[in-house]
């Protein structure tokens, strides 16, 4: 095989993402989300692999700031735009591609990678563990009731221009960021994200809406959402399809959950895509009719294991020492002392016998709190090797709120 693996050139940029778009079937996406992508293109972390005139891989990478427990954000390399083509599959061409891109990551001083899989079987063994998951529902107006706190009826909702609202929904989701791990500090560029809106991808929806929830004159909260009318013989049965929402405290986000539940001419709210531990899910009368499923979100890899975990902070003390494989990234492997508390940690290498021995994969599954060292050893990902350092470590790097990854990129 005669390929070169380069970084992309601006003028290679259309048939590079067409290369893209093959891998994942064929269908062109619509113009303006092609134009996004095109926009938010970083041309210095993005690469290419060609067969000589012809691309046949392709990666990328944003600079982001990822929120981490503690709320500190971290910078972080996000993972994107990965594909083969279909004719030059099995060839080593993605694994080529991934560690260039983790030494690159690595020269460029983030100790974090993250990514969205399209099959989540491929990249464990990149070191990358699933570290959020969301929730998805269709809860049923018609069978279920909310019970709001105190204070709800104090918020007043107002339909806003999706464009002209933008910018206040911007700095309320930026006040959000640091609240819960695994959310995105939105770069200049990104805030138009959520917006996208191809006419192409509604699948018969309206064009996406916004509600606002206000206190006092000041925006407490927002709701992205879309309505899919539908008729039976028996009247009106449309649905409404929450987008995206964000409120700052316990009402306001009543609020907003009551409107959207009780919008006329529908009888379900689609929940797409939603923290696991969300308040709708307290809200409602009968959580079984609401129907809620589980998908893994973020998965998250520690491209510098001491440096990564010196960026968080952990729930209660915790003195432990790490055993650490990690075949792919050789630097990372062997004994690290990790020692922290609510304030900070220090995380070194140390010779002393090892408390906890696990795979770079899972301190990526744990590192947001999301899963817990104790599930893992479960499923024996992890070994205990000094007796209580399994619950001590599991309590220590867990979250009070479970961390959530709040778009795809």
């Amino acid at each position: 095989m005669t390929t070169e693996l380069r970084v992309l050139e601006r003028a290679e940029w259309d048939e590079w993402y067409g290369m893209l778009e093959l891998a994942f079937g064929g269908v062109a996406e619509a113009p303006e989300e092609r134009r996004l992508w095109h926009e938010l293109t970083e041309y210095d972390r993005s690469m290419g692999v060609w067969d000589g005139e012809q691309c046949v891989g392709t990666a990328g990478a944003f600079s982001f700031r990822l929120s981490v427990p503690g709320g500190t954000l971290v910078p972080a390399a996000g993972v994107t735009m990965v594909g083969v083509a279909p004719t030059h599959r099995r060839r080593g061409i993605l694994t080529s591609m991934m560690r260039r891109q983790l030494d690159d990551v690595r020269a460029g001083g983030e100790s974090l990678a993250v990514l969205t899989a399209s099959e989540p079987t491929i990249y464990g063994r990149f070191g990358y563990g699933v570290a959020t998951y969301t929730t998805r529902a269709t809860i049923d107006t018609h069978r279920v009731r909310l019970s709001v706190p105190e204070g709800t009826d104090d918020v007043t909702l107002r339909q806003a221009d999706l464009t002209k609202s933008a910018e206040a929904c911007e700095a309320l989701y930026a006040r959000r960021v640091a609240a819960r791990p695994g959310m995105l500090a939105r770069q200049p560029g990104w805030e138009k994200v959520p917006l996208l809106d191809p006419a192409s991808e509604r699948g018969g929806a309206s064009p996406r809406l916004c509600v606002l929830a206000e206190r006092d004159g000041e925006v407490v909260g927002y709701a992205r959402y879309a309505i899919k009318g539908d008729w039976s013989f028996a009247g009106a049965d449309g649905s409404v399809l929450v987008k995206d929402l964000e409120a700052l405290d316990p009402a306001a986000e009543a609020a907003l959950w009551r409107f959207l539940c009780s919008i006329d001419l529908t009888s379900t709210v689609l929940v797409q895509s939603r923290p696991v531990d969300d308040a709708w899910q307290h809200l409602v009368s009968d959580v079984r009719r609401c129907e809620p499923k589980l998908r893994d979100a973020l998965h998250l890899r520690l491209v510098e294991v001491g440096t990564a975990l010196e960026a968080r902070t952990y729930q209660t003390p915790v003195d432990v020492v790490l055993e650490v494989s990690d075949a792919f990234c050789p630097w990372n492997e062997g004994r690290w002392r990790l020692t922290g508390d609510t304030k900070g940690a220090v995380c070194v290498r140390t010779e002393d016998p090892a408390d906890l021995a696990l795979s770079v994969r899972e301190l990526g599954a744990a590192y947001l709190g999301g899963n817990s060292l104790v599930s893992l050893a479960a499923a024996g990902r992890v070994r205990e090797l000094r007796g209580g350092a399994l619950v001590e470590a599991s309590v220590a790097f867990g979250s009070p709120v479970a961390p959530w990854l709040p778009h795809g990129f």
